[in-house]
């Protein structure tokens, strides 16, 4: 399967580059699973789409504001540093710019050395892992420090970090946003629980991996980056009685669609689990977890159109994708939402 097949083309003023105000005034575009037909709606019409007993599954990580500006303690230099993750105790994995300026035993300092950070190991592609020092709580220190690692699409400055966290963001742990989740306000959140629509929550952390894009020239070649999922009995519980009693499963999100088909391709049920998954799903992959996703509008050729193809088909998608950029949608992490309607 050729990466080219998943190619289209996007004008750059669809790219969506600030959040709205009101997180759910986004459009919404219905496409039909079965049929392939596109409607045109507003984020809010998801209560409608949603019926009594069917229950949607949201990624409740937080992302860290994983990006740190200091200086090298020796020199004075400029540094960028981008946390991936952490190792183990006060040791994480990034990526540092310039790489070359440091070395192992090189000291970095942050707000005026209320962080600081030795480098004790070298890999490639800018790669370090770092060892942090502090007075208190880290991610209180990060919080007051770092700054959102937006995608590299986003040119603007985010005014309010807020707008790149989801309204039940908890788990702190992601390198970007579960996107797809950004369009809900707890009022609509109330508004479906009221009508009877379960909501249950599980927690990928997402890497930067997922903006890496496919170097390869056919699908099969592509290796996934590896991500860290945790399930809940109680929400394992909620999944398995919404399929007994006949409701549909509604993943908020390619995290949640990954998570939860991670899950049930190792267990074959529902189950409380937790681990790490570089699930790669593309056409010829058939769902077994979910019935329907809410997603955003992905960027051409990547792994998160090959997924949402494999649940619709991708000639459908295309079309679909082609639709919404004659009727002007607004694209990618701040755009607007797409629900694959079971």
């Amino acid at each position: 399967m050729r990466v080219e097949d998943f190619d289209f083309t996007l004008p750059e003023q669809l790219i969506a580059q600030t959040p709205l105000t009101d997180r759910a005034s986004s459009r919404l575009l219905v496409l039909d699973k079965q049929s392939g037909r596109c409607s045109d709606k507003q984020f809010e019409d998801i209560v409608s789409e949603l019926h009594s007993g069917d229950c949607l599954v949201l990624n409740d990580t937080r992302v860290l504001p994983a990006r740190l500006f200091g200086r090298k303690e020796e020199t004075g230099g400029h540094i960028e540093v981008l946390l991936l993750k952490q190792r183990e105790g006060d040791v994480w994995e990034t990526l540092v710019k310039p790489a070359k300026r440091v070395r192992e035993g090189t000291v970095l300092s942050f707000g005026d050395g209320k962080l600081r950070a030795t480098c004790c190991g070298v890999s490639a592609h800018g790669g370090r892992s770092l060892e942090f020092s502090y007075e208190g709580v880290f991610y209180e220190v990060l919080e007051a420090l770092g700054s959102m690692p937006l995608p590299p699409y986003i040119k603007e400055r985010l005014d309010d970090a807020e707008r790149y966290q989801t309204v039940y963001a908890k788990h702190q742990g992601s390198a970007a946003a579960p996107t797809a989740g950004l369009h809900f306000t707890s009022e609509l959140l109330d508004k479906l629980e009221k009508k009877g629509v379960q909501i249950a929550y599980i927690t990928l952390h997402v890497g930067l991996g997922t903006f890496r894009p496919v170097s390869v020239e056919t699908v099969e070649e592509h290796d996934m980056h590896a991500e860290f999922y945790e399930m809940s009995e109680e929400t394992a519980a909620t999944l398995r009685k919404t399929r007994e009693r006949g409701g549909r499963v509604v993943a908020v999100g390619t995290t949640s669609a990954r998570t939860l088909e991670t899950i049930y391709a190792d267990h074959g049920d529902y189950v409380q689990a937790s681990g790490w998954t570089s699930i790669f799903i593309y056409p010829g992959y058939t769902y077994q977890a979910i019935d329907g996703l809410l997603t955003n509008f992905h960027l051409p050729k990547s792994t998160l159109v090959m997924l949402v193809s494999a649940l619709v088909g991708r000639e459908k998608l295309l079309g679909a994708y082609a639709h919404a950029i004659e009727e002007e949608y607004r694209f990618f992490s701040f755009g607007d939402a797409m629900l694959v309607r079971p």
